[in-house]
């Protein structure tokens, strides 16, 4: 079986091809800056030269067409026809409490995939996009949507409200819904490869996105995004948890709209915001270990240290931990950091292994043989996730 999984972002289509009967990747690339006049669409298959061009490209539909099309071209392509692609799987970050598992795409899955854009605005409208293209240029294609919200469905209700009027959350769904859940479900699975499914473990997404996640006996029990992505561990240009008091007072004073302030919060925030350097903790440690910026250095440190906390917070909240897992940009390929977050939880009974740490990408225990708690690094795959999800949807 042949699965296309799409990634639609408020102006970018990911997308991955793959043949299921091997989980071989046999195209990958995105379109990006859509509705702009410099569009960019790159399209990758391995053994070959990139593809690239600019040109506009004004919608969603555009961008889906842009991707079929040079999934069939004679030069470019790499099938000889649409018919070949059997099922499509479509990334929904919320799912709310409707959906608690991937589902297959009908009309009444739209709807409720409408109905929630109000919690996640920029995501699932084009999400519905996608879906929407996908209909009308494959309309006979079956489709999947995979929710980022599913994989946190089992988050009791002790950690999912919070402190406010209980009525909010009866008539505005105002709770803890946890994101990145297709990836937590990835490493969790490949976790269990190595130590089994009846463990406690916490898997760390640490990217440009972060979030952590408390899983026991394959159960999430608690994880630190919340309403929406915007809680949690400082990140790229997110400022993570703050004071709520914080978000009126600086509007007062730095006389804000709701919508300036959501801005300032979500896009010039964490790293970014801190660092006055960049988003990217590349750039940001290399100016604070290369050039002594001060400002950068404490952007580094207050990122490892949100971590550090959650992570603690996590294992007493569970009674223990067995085993921790690091993944995404940062988590992958920042050694330093994974090297400051293990030694700083020593105490937990982390026999941290520096040299097998020193690495980016591989996947592998960084802990000496017989440490309590074992540490992992492992590579997420959500758009593998996505596809699996398809294959055993449509296999129903």
């Amino acid at each position: 079986m042949k699965v296309l999984v799409l990634n639609c972002g408020s102006s970018s289509v990911r997308y991955q091809l793959f043949d299921m009967n091997d989980e071989s990747v046999l195209a990958k690339g995105m379109a990006e800056k859509i509705h702009e006049s410099n569009s960019i669409f790159v399209h990758k298959v391995a053994g070959r030269e990139d593809y690239e061009i600019h040109k506009p490209i004004a919608t969603h539909y555009e961008a889906i067409v842009t991707i079929l099309e040079t999934l069939v071209s004679d030069e470019h392509g790499v099938i000889k026809s649409l018919l070949e692609i059997e099922g499509i799987g479509h990334r929904i970050v919320h799912g709310g409490t409707y959906f608690k598992e991937a589902t297959l795409v009908t009309s009444i899955v739209l709807e409720a995939i409408r109905d929630l854009i109000e919690l996640a605005p920029l995501h699932n409208h084009a999400a519905l996009y996608g879906m929407k293209a996908c209909l009308t240029a494959m309309p006979n294609t079956p489709m999947v949507a995979v929710f980022d919200t599913a994989f946190h469905s089992t988050i009791p209700a002790r950690n999912y409200l919070y402190g406010v009027p209980y009525e909010y959350y009866l008539k505005h769904g105002i709770r803890r819904y946890g994101f990145h859940g297709t990836s937590h479900r990835y490493v969790y699975g490949r976790l269990t490869d190595y130590i089994g499914n009846d463990k406690k473990v916490i898997t760390c997404h640490l990217g440009s996105g972060a979030s952590i996640a408390a899983i026991d006996k394959g159960s999430v029990i608690d994880t630190t995004m919340g309403f929406t992505p915007l809680a949690g561990l400082l990140m790229g240009t997110r400022c993570g948890d703050i004071d709520p008091s914080i978000v009126t007072y600086v509007m007062d004073k730095e006389r804000l709209t709701p919508t300036q302030m959501d801005e300032v919060m979500n896009k010039k925030s964490g790293l970014l915001g801190i660092s006055g350097v960049s988003n990217d903790l590349r750039e940001v440690e290399r100016a604070a270990f290369e050039e002594g910026n001060e400002r950068a250095r404490l952007a580094i440190e207050v990122f490892r240290k949100s971590v550090i906390r959650y992570i603690g917070a996590f294992s007493a909240e569970m009674k223990g931990v067995d085993a921790i897992a690091f993944c995404a940009g940062i988590g992958e390929n920042s050694i330093s950091t994974r090297k400051e977050i293990c030694e700083s939880l020593a105490y937990l009974g982390i026999d941290f292994d520096a040299e097998a740490n020193n690495v980016r990408g591989v996947e592998r225990e960084i802990t000496l043989p017989g440490s309590k708690v074992r540490v992992f690094i492992i590579p997420t795959n959500e758009e593998l996730m996505i596809a699996r999800d398809v294959c055993a949807i449509l296999g129903k």
